[in-house]
């Protein structure tokens, strides 16, 4: 992304201790609380002066692009008359730790919790957020982080066990009786990432899945697929690995026999981050599964895309999508339910880009006890020659 004065302006005001700004225009009635790390101390130094210029370090940029997003959703709630009284905090801040933040009596009168975390924070929030009954929006963290019996606790970017159940349901209910290998290469993870799909095997309620498991060695060597191939039909590949340069390899190397051996790829939700448009992926049918998928058709993309090339001569990061989706669903969802949202924090009212399916999870399932609850619904998304045509 191209930064510019305005959004270098964004981070002066934060930096200016202005980010209860929503508040000052409105009736605070609920109040949301949300941790950004936003690294406003190492980007100004002791006279306030802003330390790289017109350039942004890469470690600020999702912070600060999910505070873009934030405040389009907060003008919005403003203009809508929702009393809400949005306070950001920054998680890299060394004026206060998140501890005392979380300790001022001020925080006993929050409402909503909204994080962009990383481990030690989601624990930390978590266990607030269940001691003071308070639900906290995990937006990005994709793991539970070993947190139980937490009703409070909203994991919004699924977890990986969530993607794997998904892949295995989607190509057992379109390709079940097709050639089907499982690609992975040697590690500790592969072997777990193995196992949890060895447990949605044991476990589905349908015809299982007849998958070859095949180690790969070198994944730039194509002759290690050939024996798996079938020129006269079509093969489904899963690529079992996390690993997105073994991903970018098998897709390569499966692309190169394309003319001969047909396949569709399907791989991790880490494959979401890389550009299959290079010409070594001519042709491959590529699928992977996410939790956020912004329509370019749709009218508010539009709109919010056309905003960020007006102000910022850019176009918006998935942050910025992220950023608006979470304060602008989750406030109406709050607003609508006066401040109190246990119970309802599941309900599919207003819609912003994704079709959030949050559900309960219950780990133990002898002792079943609501450990936490879980945005279910992903999207397929589906790429040849670097486009998506298809997202069922």
């Amino acid at each position: 992304m191209k930064y510019t004065g305005a959004l270098l302006f964004s981070l002066v005001f934060l930096a200016c201790g202005y980010s209860t700004s929503f508040a000052q225009t409105m009736s605070a009635r609920y109040h949301v609380a949300v941790f950004l790390p936003l690294y406003l101390d190492s980007a100004f130094d002791a006279s306030g002066n802003y330390r790289f210029d017109q350039n942004f370090p890469k470690y600020i940029s999702p912070g600060l692009e999910f505070y873009e997003g934030l405040e389009l959703a907060m003008d919005s709630l403003e203009k809508a008359g929702s009393q809400l009284d949005v306070t950001i905090y920054d998680t890299r801040s060394a004026a206060k730790s998140l501890q005392q933040v979380l300790d001022e009596p001020v925080f006993d009168s929050t409402a909503l919790i909204i994080g962009m975390v990383n481990l030690t924070e989601l624990r930390l929030l978590s266990r607030e957020a269940r001691a003071k009954g308070i639900p906290f929006i995990n937006v990005n963290f994709p793991n539970d982080g070993g947190i139980t019996n937490n009703p409070q606790f909203v994991i919004l970017n699924s977890t990986l066990k969530s993607h794997f159940e998904a892949l295995y349901k989607f190509i057992q209910r379109n390709w079940a009786t097709s050639n089907i290998i499982y690609l992975r290469r040697k590690g500790a993870q592969e072997d777990q990432i193995q196992n949890d799909f060895a447990e949605i095997e044991r476990n589905t309620l349908s015809v299982p899945l007849h998958m070859k498991y095949v180690n790969i060695e070198n994944p730039a060597d194509p002759g290690q697929f050939l024996p798996y191939l079938d020129s006269n039909t079509k093969t489904i590949v899963l690529v079992g690995s996390l690993d997105e340069n073994f991903g970018r390899q098998v897709c390569t190397q499966l692309a190169s026999l394309y003319k001969t051996y047909k396949t569709k790829v399907f791989g991790m939700p880490t494959w979401d981050g890389i550009d299959f448009s290079g010409t070594e992926y001519t042709d491959e049918e590529i699928y992977y599964t996410t939790p956020f998928y912004s329509n370019p058709n749709d009218s508010l993309v539009s709109s919010i895309q056309q905003y960020f090339k007006t102000r910022f001569y850019s176009r918006p990061s998935d942050m910025v999508y992220r950023g608006y989706e979470s304060m602008l669903h989750f406030g109406q969802l709050l607003a609508d339910h006066q401040g109190r949202l246990n119970g309802s924090i599941g309900e599919r009212k207003f819609k912003v880009f994704n079709d959030f399916d949050i559900q309960p999870v219950f780990l133990n399932k002898q002792n079943p006890t609501l450990d936490y609850l879980e945005n279910k619904k992903l999207y397929y998304i589906k790429k040849v020659n670097g486009n998506v045509v298809a997202v069922y």
